[in-house]
C-alpha cells in the first residue's frame, strides 16, 4: 500500500525588519540570486500568496519554484550584491517535462498554486503541502474539432480562481475562457467565448467574482457579466454553455479619443500583454501593451485615463527589438494606484504613478501644480525607471509592505525594497 505524501507545515507571517525608504535604497543596489537549473530561459510569472509568506514562480524550461519570501528578504541583507541562491531552502522546487507560462495562488485555498502552459490544454494544480512531483489535480479543456475534421490544439493562458474554492478560470490561445467547477467535473462547464480566435492573453476577475475581463493578442479587452440568467445556472449544472461577451472594447480606437496623443503618434491596434485590476482603486483596469504602452482604462464609462509612451526600441538603437518570446506581466502596488511594469526595450522597471486624478503625470489631463481630489497638492509624483541588471519578464508585489520583485529573461530574480 502506498504510503500518504508526508504534508509541509505551513509557516505563520512573522514581523520583517521596517524597509528603508525607496530611493535610498536604490542608490545602495539590489540583490540578485541565480538559478542555475533554469539554464539560459529566466522566469516566465510570479505570484505572491495574500499574506505575503511566500512567492511562486515559473519558467518556459519547467521549473516551478515556491520561495520563502523571509528568506529572500534576509539574502538581500548579506553585504555581497550578487548571491547563489541555496535550493535547498525552496519550500517547494519541481522540474517539470513542459514549458510552464503562467502561475496563481488559488485564493481560496493557499495551499495551492495553479499552473498553465501555452503548449498544453491543463491546468496543473499543485498542494505545496505535499512532498509530491506530481500535481494534485488536473483539470483539462474539451477537445475541439475544425469543420475539416481535424482537432484543434488549445494552450492555456492566464488563469483567475474563485473565493468559493470551486471555480477555476483559464483562458487559452483560441479566444475562450474555460470556467471549471471543480466539485462536478475536470472539464468546463462554461466557456465564455469572443468574435475572434486569437489568444487572449490575460484575464482579472473582480473582487465579487462578478464580472471578468479579458484581453490579447487582437487588441481587445473583452468583459463577461457572470450573474444571473443562465451563465449563473450553468455553473451549477453539468450542462457546458458557451456565453458571449457583455461587451468588448477596440482599445486602439479608445486611445485615438486621446487628442494629444493621436497627434503625436500612429495609433494602430496592438496585441495586449496584460490587465491588472487596480486593487486601491477598482475600477481602474491597467493595460500593458506589446510596444511597452501602459494606461488605465476607466471601466464605469470604458475611458482611457491615464497612458505611459515610452519611446520605441528603434529610436534609440534600429537593430533593437522587444522580446517576443516573453508576455510581460505587470503588477500594481497595494495603495496608492502605482503600477510597476518591465521595460519593453531596456534593462529595468518602470514605477508609473496612475493615481485617479489628473494629478497624475500619466492622467490625459495632466496639468503641473495640480491638486489630487483630496485637495493635498502632491509634490512628489512622477514616473520613475529603475535601471536592473537583465531584461523583466514579470514583476509581483508584496501584498503588505509593497516589496516588488522583478523575475528576469536570463538570470531569475532580482528584489527592490519598497516603502
Amino acid at each position: 500500500m502506498e504510503s500518504k505524501p508526508d504534508r509541509i507545515e505551513r509557516k505563520v507571517p512573522s514581523q520583517l525588519p521596517p524597509f528603508r525608504l525607496w530611493l535610498n535604497w536604490i542608490d545602495n543596489g539590489a540583490f540578485l540570486y541565480d538559478q542555475p537549473s533554469i539554464g539560459k530561459q529566466g522566469i516566465s510569472a510570479l505570484d505572491f500568496d495574500r499574506k505575503g509568506i511566500y512567492l511562486v514562480s515559473v519558467t518556459k524550461s519547467g521549473c516551478l519554484t515556491v520561495h520563502d519570501f523571509e528568506t529572500l528578504y534576509c539574502q538581500s541583507n548579506e553585504p555581497l550584491l550578487r548571491l547563489q541562491e541555496d535550493e535547498t531552502k525552496h519550500v517547494v522546487h519541481l522540474s517539470l517535462p513542459q514549458q510552464l507560462d503562467f502561475v496563481r495562488w488559488n485564493l481560496a485555498n493557499q495551499d495551492e498554486v495553479v499552473c498553465t502552459s501555452m503548449k498544453r490544454n491543463e491546468v496543473l494544480i499543485f498542494d505545496i503541502g505535499i512532498i509530491s512531483s506530481k500535481p494534485s489535480e488536473v483539470l483539462r479543456t474539451r477537445p475541439s474539432v475544425s469543420v475539416l475534421g481535424s482537432n484543434i490544439h488549445k494552450g492555456l493562458t492566464d488563469i483567475a480562481t474563485s473565493l468559493d474554492d470551486s471555480r477555476i478560470l483559464a483562458s487559452d490561445t483560441y479566444g475562450v475562457i474555460n470556467v471549471w467547477d471543480r466539485r462536478m467535473s475536470k472539464f468546463p462547464c462554461l466557456e465564455l467565448t469572443t468574435d475572434s480566435r486569437g489568444t487572449l492573453n490575460s484575464i482579472q476577475l473582480n473582487a465579487e467574482d462578478q464580472i471578468i475581463f479579458g484581453a490579447g493578442k487582437r487588441g481587445f479587452v473583452y468583459v463577461w457579466d457572470l450573474r444571473g440568467g443562465r451563465t449563473s445556472s450553468a455553473l451549477l449544472s453539468n450542462k457546458e454553455i458557451r456565453h458571449p461577451p457583455l461587451t468588448s472594447l477596440k482599445l486602439s480606437s479608445l486611445l485615438e479619443k486621446i487628442g494629444p496623443l493621436k497627434a503625436q503618434s500612429d495609433i494602430v491596434s496592438k496585441e495586449i500583454h496584460s490587465i491588472n485590476i487596480d486593487p486601491s482603486c477598482p475600477h481602474q483596469l491597467a493595460f500593458h501593451l506589446d510596444d511597452g504602452w501602459s494606461g488605465v482604462l476607466d471601466v464605469y464609462n470604458f475611458e482611457v485615463t491615464h497612458i505611459h509612451c515610452p519611446p520605441p526600441a528603434w529610436l534609440n538603437d534600429p537593430g533593437v527589438s522587444a522580446d517576443l518570446l516573453y508576455l510581460r506581466k505587470p503588477s500594481w502596488l497595494p495603495i496608492n494606484s502605482i503600477y510597476v511594469v518591465g521595460s519593453s526595450t531596456d534593462n529595468g522597471i518602470h514605477i508609473l504613478d496612475f493615481y485617479p486624478d489628473s494629478s497624475s503625470p500619466s492622467h490625459v489631463d495632466y496639468k503641473e501644480d495640480t491638486q489630487s481630489l483630496s485637495g493635498v497638492k502632491k509634490q512628489d509624483m512622477k514616473n520613475r525607471f529603475v535601471p536592473l541588471s537583465e531584461g523583466v519578464t514579470a514583476c509581483a508585489v508584496h501584498p503588505l509592505n509593497s516589496t516588488i520583485i522583478a523575475g528576469t529573461r536570463v538570470a531569475g530574480c532580482e528584489g527592490k525594497w519598497f516603502t
